[in-house]
């Protein structure tokens, strides 16, 4: 992930000049340069799948939308690009922009946001992990396919592992998963998904 070093944009400015590209993402004004790879997008792509059929199961009015971005504070220049994010269509009469853009500003109209880890695992792990917690997004995992976080987030020895953090009193509580174990998701639970499943290839 490298940072443009280009002058500060509005959310406005990245949505109009951004919008489309899956690349970017903006923080504070600045734009982010999310260097997709393809291992990442194959993980990125079996779990919405996953997610994809266990919703369809529950029959619940949720979808994973092409593209979406997410504002997590009205006051800062962010928006967030997540790898797959799980929206409550039922909520979505009550956001301001999603009739002609694909921006999501409150918290009840997303019920699960999923990054893939790569090089910027910091953020994944610390400043999403604080800014979905606030916006009141129940449930977050974090992929971390390569065991690419750092010890304090996944243990040591370091290996791939699935983080999934439940909002309880607007702070994640997180349980973690190893190869070989099913990941237990209160939000689906007729959820079948493994670490192993997501690997690439």
């Amino acid at each position: 992930m490298t940072y443009s070093p280009t002058q500060l944009l509005t959310v406005d400015q990245f949505v109009a000049q951004y919008g489309d590209d899956y690349r970017y993402e903006l923080a504070d004004g600045e734009l982010i340069d999310m260097e997709p790879t393809g291992p990442h997008e194959a993980v990125s792509g079996k779990i919405a799948t996953q997610i994809g059929i266990a919703i369809a199961q529950q029959h619940l009015p949720w979808f994973i939308p092409r593209t979406c971005l997410i504002r997590p504070f009205s006051e800062s220049a962010t928006a967030r690009r997540p790898d797959v994010v799980v929206l409550d269509e039922t909520m979505l009469s009550s956001e301001p922009r999603w009739e002609y853009e694909p921006l999501i500003t409150l918290g009840r109209s997303i019920k699960l946001v999923v990054e893939v880890v790569s090089t910027n695992w910091e953020t994944d792990y610390a400043r999403k992990v604080e800014e979905y917690a606030l916006l009141g997004i129940p449930e977050y995992w974090i992929a971390d396919y390569r065991g690419l976080g750092g010890i304090a987030f996944i243990g040591k020895p370091k290996q791939p592992t699935f983080t999934v953090c439940q909002l309880h009193a607007e702070e994640y509580r997180q349980e973690q998963y190893r190869l070989g174990q099913f990941v237990h998701s209160p939000l689906l639970a007729n959820l079948e998904l493994r670490l192993d499943d997501i690997l690439p290839r």
